[in-house]
C-alpha cells in the first residue's frame, strides 16, 4: 500500500521489519520530520473549541488537524503520519472502568475510582463499562480514523495505559505505594486482572484499525505488521527492582506474550534501576531510554544505553538532530532507532544521508 503522505511507505515497512529483527539494514533506524518544502493547499481549520469537552470529543476537529499536520510534514526515514486525537486520558483503561477525568485544553487528570477508596483492593468488581461515553467514543473515533486514514496515513490503536499506571490511576499513586508494602499479593492479583482486561481492549481496538494500518501503531511512533504497543509502568519510578519483579513483572510478562512486538518505555532516571530486569525478558524486543522532563538527554547515560545494546535489545531514543552523529559514534547502528526533527526538509534529507556514513555495526 502506498500512502499519500509517506511516499516510501513500502520501503519503510521493510526497514522496520529489519529493525524489529535486530538486523543491519545499512544505517540506524531514523525517524526525522520537518516542515514540508511544498505543502499542498488545505482548507482553513475549524474554529477552536470553546471548552475542553468540546475539544476532546470532537472528531471533526481532530480530523482537520491530522490532515493539515500530515500534509505539511516531511516524514523522512522511518517517520510516518499517525492519525490520532490527542492523549488527554479520556480514552484510557481507567476511564473505561468508571473513573472521572478532569481535563484542560492540553491534557487531563484521572480521578481515583470511588470503589477503591477503602483499605483493600477489591479488583473483582472492576469491569469495563462498554456503554460509557468514553468507551463508545473510542470505538467511534477508531472507526472514523481507520476510514479517514486509508491510503493517506496510519491509524493508531490509541493510548489506553497499562502496567501499574492504570492501577495507580484507579487507586491514587500515594495509596498504591502503601499497598505495595502492605498488601503486595492483592496488588499482584489486581494487576493481572487488569492486564487480562487490557488484552481484550487491545483486541477490540486492533480489529477496527488493523486493515487500514496494515498491522498497528499506537502513541509511540513505531509500526508493526502485527500487534504492537509500548509497554510501560511509570509508577515503577518509585519502587525497588525487587518490588517490581515480585509484584508487576507477571503482568508485564502477560502483556509481552500477548503482543507481537513491544518496546518498553523507561521513563525517568529512577526507572533506569529496572533496566537489568527488563533486558532479561526474552519477549521484549527493545527499550526506550528517556531521562525525563528537565533532565539531561539520553546521551548523558551512555552506560545505560550500552547496557541495553550489550543485551542485544533494540534501543529507542529521542535526540536533537545535532546529537545524531555523537550517538552513532558511540553506539551500534544495529537495533538503534532515533527520533528527531529538523528545521527544513533539505536538512532532514541531508541528515538521512549523513546517518548512513556515520552508522557502524558494532554488534
Amino acid at each position: 500500500m502506498q500512502l499519500l503522505y509517506k511516499e516510501d511507505w513500502e520501503e519503510t515497512k521493510q526497514r522496520m521489519l529489519a529493525w524489529w529483527a535486530h538486523e543491519n539494514f545499512g544505517r540506524c533506524g531514523l525517524a526525522v520530520t520537518a516542515p514540508r518544502k511544498n505543502p499542498p493547499e488545505l482548507p482553513p481549520l475549524p474554529s477552536e473549541p470553546k471548552t475542553p469537552d468540546d475539544k476532546w470529543y470532537n472528531i471533526d476537529y481532530f480530523a482537520a488537524h491530522c490532515e493539515r499536520a500530515h500534509a505539511a510534514t516531511f516524514h523522512g526515514g522511518e517517520a510516518f503520519p499517525v492519525w490520532h486525537g490527542g492523549y488527554a486520558g479520556h480514552t484510557s483503561h481507567a476511564c473505561f472502568l468508571g473513573c472521572e477525568l478532569k481535563a484542560d485544553f492540553t491534557t487531563g487528570w484521572v480521578e481515583p475510582h470511588p470503589a477503591l477508596a477503602g483499605d483493600s483492593i477489591d479488583y473483582r468488581g472492576l469491569q469495563i463499562d462498554e456503554s460509557c461515553r468514553n468507551y463508545q467514543f473510542q470505538l467511534e473515533f477508531l472507526r472514523r480514523s481507520s476510514e479517514a486514514a486509508k491510503g493517506r496515513s496510519i491509524p493508531g490503536v490509541g493510548a489506553f495505559g497499562g502496567g501499574g499506571d492504570t492501577l495507580a490511576a484507579l487507586r491514587t499513586t500515594a495509596r498504591l505505594l502503601y499497598d505495595v508494602i502492605d498488601r503486595p499479593d492483592e496488588v499482584r492479583a489486581a494487576e493481572l486482572h487488569l492486564m487480562e482486561q487490557w488484552c481484550r481492549l487491545y483486541d477490540t481496538f486492533y480489529e477496527i484499525t488493523k486493515e487500514a494500518a496494515e498491522g498497528s501503531t499506537c502513541w509511540f511512533g513505531l509500526w508493526s505488521p502485527g500487534k504492537f504497543y509500548a509497554s510501560q509502568n511509570d509508577f515503577s519510578y518509585m519502587i525497588s527492582p525487587q518490588s517490581y519483579r515480585d509484584i508487576f513483572l507477571p503482568g508485564l510478562e502477560k502483556q509481552l506474550e500477548f503482543l507481537d512486538h513491544s518496546v518498553y518505555h523507561v521513563d525517568g532516571i529512577a526507572a533506569f534501576a529496572h533496566v537489568d530486569m527488563l533486558c532479561e525478558l526474552p519477549e521484549l524486543q527493545g527499550l526506550q531510554i528517556l531521562p525525563g522532563s528537565g533532565k539531561p538527554g539520553p546521551l548523558h547515560h551512555m552506560d545505560v544505553l550500552k547496557k541495553v545494546q550489550a543485551a542485544r535489545k533494540n534501543l529507542h531514543l529521542y535526540l536533537g538532530a545535532n546529537e545524531v552523529e555523537t550517538a552513532l559514534g558511540e553506539l551500534s547502528a544495529r537495533g538503534l532507532f532515533i527520533c528527531t526533527s529538523c528545521e527544513t526538509e533539505d536538512d532532514a534529507r541531508d541528515l538521512l544521508k549523513k546517518a548512513e556514513k556515520w552508522s557502524t555495526d558494532r554488534n
